[in-house]
């Protein structure tokens, strides 16, 4: 990293401070699956006037002042480092690249940027797989931004696939359920008050044990090493429907996201019970992510850097929730999973812990005891837990990336300090989940057999209840 600059002109938000630091170094992996064949003279023109101009921090490279605080400065960019385009053995004509590809993205996910260049690179993949003719992947610094910011991103450099005239459609988060209540007096409002006041005080104190003290026992799914977040990782991901995934949302007026969080948690203990037995009965807890800005629909970029509803930035909280266990009336009743899931993200979505208190927690002791010591109490939050969850909502109609339609679209946050990240990615009525696992720790094929089963018990439970209105 650059030292001792004498003003830093644009520092980094906690949080990017927490992630680019001695104890964690984040990357977010992005791809895009190409139709066609790629021609990768179109590249350079989309990156010099369409990506770089987005945002400062894409030609800015980290810095540190006297003072010891970190920030970015503006450089020059010579595009042509920040391009890769790897290549592989040859091999029979008719064969695919798939295993490729894994390998090579298991390795660019170990590899550390250089920080005295901006912190991204572009990778093309100009050989096909069962997937796509060609693959393009963006690696990402998370200390430039959050998953809300990097598909932003994506959505100003690519056009309408169909039609590039027409304004590509920015996905839309439906508004909050009102209370059927409306009527409800203050004075029958106050026992609820009281009640998530106190939920939330027991919430923050356990959330604060779990950080600090309470980790996860040690399972197929944890292997408790400290240095997990800088170990090799396999990268893999599976495809599912989303009309199938809103069949089990309509079934239990629930979210797709606590369907899919549900079927996850379910593939967890799953995969547990076939690694061992006993692990199934362990204690376990999944840090599901959590955007914090007040509008969660995506802004262009030009409104996100000029308003504080929906900022650039790393604006994100992680939510504990448990891993529900598998006992016999759940194995019988799996959409249990899903009920469960939505009552414990509904909870800490509303609870005061979760945000506002950890939130101070965290500027506490980044004003007391610096921002390293901050970031070492991020690091615990992540090790001490099992897996993180994620989910992004992509573009709703096909695009297409300098005349490259995209086929599909998926995303993988790699460096943090646990054996299992799971990313959930929808795009044009597909859903891409991503396994980021612990090579030989993880058994990636099991784990993806799990959850393939795991769905197929959720969509065959969902088809024998009736709709909940």
């Amino acid at each position: 990293m650059n030292q001792f600059e004498e003003d830093v002109s644009m520092p980094l938000s906690p949080m990017a401070d927490y992630f680019s630091s001695s104890v964690i170094n984040v990357f977010v992996l992005g791809v895009m699956e190409s139709e066609i064949p790629i021609d990768d003279s179109r590249v350079m023109p989309l990156l010099e006037d369409m990506f770089l101009p987005i945002s400062r921090r894409f030609s800015s490279v980290l810095v540190v002042d006297k003072k010891g605080k970190k920030g970015w400065k503006e450089v020059h960019v010579n595009l042509k480092e920040h391009i890769k385009t790897p290549t592989f053995t040859t091999i029979t004509p008719l064969k695919l690249y798939d295993e490729y590809l894994d390998q090579y993205m298991s390795k660019i996910a170990m590899e550390q940027l250089s920080l005295y260049k901006p912190l991204w690179e572009m990778h093309i993949i100009k050989y096909p797989t069962s997937n796509a003719a060609g693959t393009f992947i963006f690696k990402l610094h998370h200390a430039l931004g959050d998953g809300y910011s990097f598909m932003t991103t994506l959505l100003s450099c690519v056009q309408n696939a169909n039609n590039p005239s027409i304004p590509v459609k920015f996905p839309s988060r439906p508004s909050s359920v009102k209370s059927k209540s409306t009527t409800i007096t203050k004075l029958k409002m106050l026992p609820q008050t009281v009640s998530m006041v106190c939920k939330s005080v027991f919430d923050f104190g356990w959330n604060v044990l779990k950080d600090s003290l309470i980790a996860d026992d040690q399972t197929p799914i944890r292997s408790g090493r400290k240095d997990v977040g800088f170990r090799p990782m396999a990268i893999s991901n599976v495809s599912l429907s989303l009309e199938a995934i809103k069949e089990v949302k309509h079934k239990l007026n629930v979210s797709v996201n606590d369907v899919l969080v549900g079927v996850i948690f379910l593939a967890i203990q799953l995969y547990m019970g076939a690694m061992n037995h006993k692990s199934s009965k362990a204690k376990a807890t999944a840090l599901v992510l959590l955007n914090t800005r007040k509008i969660r629909a995506y802004k262009p970029v030009k409104e996100m850097l000029h308003t504080n509803e929906a900022p650039w930035g790393n604006r994100f909280h992680f939510m504990h929730v448990p891993i529900p266990k598998l006992s016999d009336a759940r194995s019988l009743n799996p959409l249990e999973f899903v009920s469960e899931a939505n009552k414990s993200i509904t909870r800490k979505r509303n609870s005061l812990a979760e945000v506002p208190l950890t939130d101070l927690l965290l500027r506490l002791v980044n004003q007391i005891n610096g921002p390293e010591a901050a970031a070492k109490h991020v690091f615990k939050t992540l090790n001490n837990t099992s897996l993180s969850i994620s989910h992004m909502v992509g573009p709703v109609d096909q695009v297409a990336l300098v005349n490259h339609p995209i086929k599909g679209i998926y995303f993988m946050t790699v460096g943090l300090s646990q054996s299992i990240t799971v990313t959930i990615t929808s795009y044009v009525g597909c859903i891409r989940v991503g396994f980021g696992v612990e090579k030989e720790f993880i058994d990636e094929r099991q784990l993806k057999s799990s959850f393939e089963t795991s769905l197929e018990m959720m969509l065959e439970a969902a088809r024998n209840v009736a709709t909940k209105n």
